[in-house]
């Protein structure tokens, strides 16, 4: 059986691969991953392992972010410290679990269930677990997706996004461009209200972004934002009243 562990911590990817290789005789482990991109670009460029262990919390963010990008085939048993809600979600999603630390009866158990599923049509709808576990907050970072690979881009890395031609576009404080998967809409949904504004259809700007402001007219401003861009930053009129507000951390 060949065997993808993704696990951040070095003591226990040791001791998780010990325990697979005495609970599966011959077992391979193909790979040790200690992140969201590094799976995500192992995924991509491999053929589907036997089984993937999962840790939740990886070194630059929660590992469901790569059902979002990746279509995995290969049953998963998660690793997990998390609370009964989720747990339960996992039990809804017909995937498995093991809290740590893991102790061996209970991998043993999983792979067990795991034997079983791969017997029926579909082991767990691993891209709805995803959205379930990820409802109810901001992003804390985006997956940009760069050719085969991906690279992960702090929220706080972010000075500004606009759309242009169809795409959407983030904007480091160092001047970086990085494509995008969502549109406008959606990421007005994804960011924290209180440090992210949207002035108009093009434009989605930080409040660190903004570098200095003019009037146009009476109803409305233009901004000079950092890094500078040739794009037209002007507050749209129906946006203007709810910028202002925004402004002076009154949302």
């Amino acid at each position: 059986m060949n065997v993808l562990l993704i696990e951040d911590e070095e003591a226990a990817a040791r001791r998780l691969t010990k325990m697979v290789q005495e609970a599966l005789p011959g077992a391979n482990i193909l790979e040790c991953l200690d992140s969201i991109e590094q799976s995500l670009n192992w995924l991509i460029n491999n053929p589907p392992p036997d089984l993937i262990l999962m840790d939740i919390h990886l070194a630059d963010g929660s590992s469901f972010e790569i059902f979002q990008h990746v279509k995995i085939q290969s049953p998963v048993v998660f690793i997990t410290a998390f609370d009964q809600y989720a747990l339960q979600a996992f039990k809804v999603n017909a995937v498995d679990y093991l809290l740590k630390p893991v102790k061996r009866e209970e991998l043993d158990q999983a792979l067990e269930r795991i034997g079983r599923w791969k017997k029926m049509e579909g082991m767990g709808s691993y891209d709805r677990l995803a959205k379930t576990m990820q409802q109810g907050g901001w992003n804390k970072r985006f997956l940009i997706r760069l050719g085969q690979n991906f690279r992960v881009v702090e929220l706080k890395e972010a000075a500004y996004f606009y759309t242009q031609n169809k795409i959407t576009f983030l904007i480091s404080h160092n001047g970086k461009r990085f494509p995008l998967e969502y549109s406008m809409e959606k990421l007005e949904e994804m960011l924290p209200l209180e440090q992210f504004f949207r002035i108009n259809r093009q434009f989605i700007i930080g409040l660190e972004s903004i570098k200095d402001m003019y009037s146009v007219s009476k109803s409305r401003g233009k901004l000079r934002l950092e890094p500078s861009t040739d794009l037209d930053t002007i507050v749209s009129t129906e946006r203007s009243p709810h910028f202002k507000k925004w402004l002076t951390g009154h949302q």
